[in-house]
């Protein structure tokens, strides 16, 4: 992504009126955040749900969108060229959860981008068959592991995900189930992807950052901003950076916590939680009015 001082000219000037927080400390962020505010309309604002839309609770069904959150896209919706929620989650869910269905042209890329929601509809690729075979030998390799109580599954249709967030010891939980459940990914050709207290098991082949520049090309976007807050956003910053490359600027957000500080390191731009999120997103809906 490069440092605060990398890049070429800074932009600084084209962000007079920018509040403190929303300045990116990289040059490349401040090149692309000022793009997006000259061009709007050829912009792709892509974001993840979980930890950057919604608070992260100990049950993912528990979700719903930060207070402020949906006001905010619909406001946004209309002052940019594609405004899309790219998640781990199934695109429905995400849907529901957020209460995003009347977020007017809204795209939605769940799994990783192996489903598409938009207009009420949901199109899906099929799934490999080795998140079956994962599905079906997870519950008795939990057991030969010595899997904590409170440790439980979620079955995503796509993916299958290991949470440890309500055992007593969560960090330790995530150590101890890593290397069986990473054996049992690689044995069944699947990424075992960890992030905040969770260890996802999903096809290769796809991430955010391969369903970014996808959406990316198909929406002739010249400039993006991507907002994310766990490991599984990192190939997005990265494509970000694949991007500025290629003459598209771009600003990578991360939406702050002590869990996952790799991602703030990345990031061109780090707000406080979902909190810091919406206030970016509602002060940018102000600003392109």
């Amino acid at each position: 992504m490069g440092g605060p001082h990398s890049g070429g000219p800074d932009d600084s000037s084209s962000l007079d009126g920018v509040p403190a927080a929303f300045v990116p400390r990289t040059v490349e962020g401040r090149t692309g955040f000022a793009a997006l505010l000259a061009g709007p309309e050829h912009a792709l604002i892509g974001l993840d749900f979980d930890g950057t839309l919604s608070p992260i609770v100990a049950d993912p069904r528990d979700a719903r969108a930060q207070p402020g959150a949906v006001a905010a896209l619909r406001a946004l919706a209309p002052r940019v060229g594609t405004l899309a929620i790219i998640t781990g989650r199934p695109a429905a869910t995400a849907v529901e959860y957020g209460g995003l269905a009347d977020v007017p042209g809204l795209i939605v890329l769940g799994h990783y981008g192996f489903e598409r929601w938009s207009g009420g509809q949901v199109a899906a690729r099929p799934t490999p068959p080795g998140v079956a075979a994962a599905r079906e030998q997870l519950p008795g390799i939990l057991v030969t592991a010595g899997a904590p109580p409170g440790t439980w599954t979620e079955d995503k249709g796509h993916a299958v995900a290991v949470h440890t967030r309500r055992t007593a010891d969560p960090d330790a939980a995530l150590r101890l189930l890593r290397p069986p459940l990473e054996r049992l990914a690689e044995a069944e050709d699947l990424l075992a992807q960890p992030g905040r207290m969770v260890i996802e098991l999903r096809p290769r082949g796809m991430d955010k950052g391969a369903a970014l520049k996808a959406l990316i090309s198909e929406r002739a976007s010249r400039v993006v901003l991507f907002g994310g807050d766990d490991l599984g956003d990192l190939p997005a910053f990265r494509a970000l950076g694949e991007l500025r490359g290629q003459g598209i600027p771009g600003v990578a957000v991360c939406s702050g916590s002590p869990e996952v500080t790799e991602l703030a390191s990345a990031a061109d731009l780090v707000v406080d939680g979902p909190d810091g999120m919406v206030d970016l997103l509602g002060w940018l809906a102000g600003r392109l009015s």
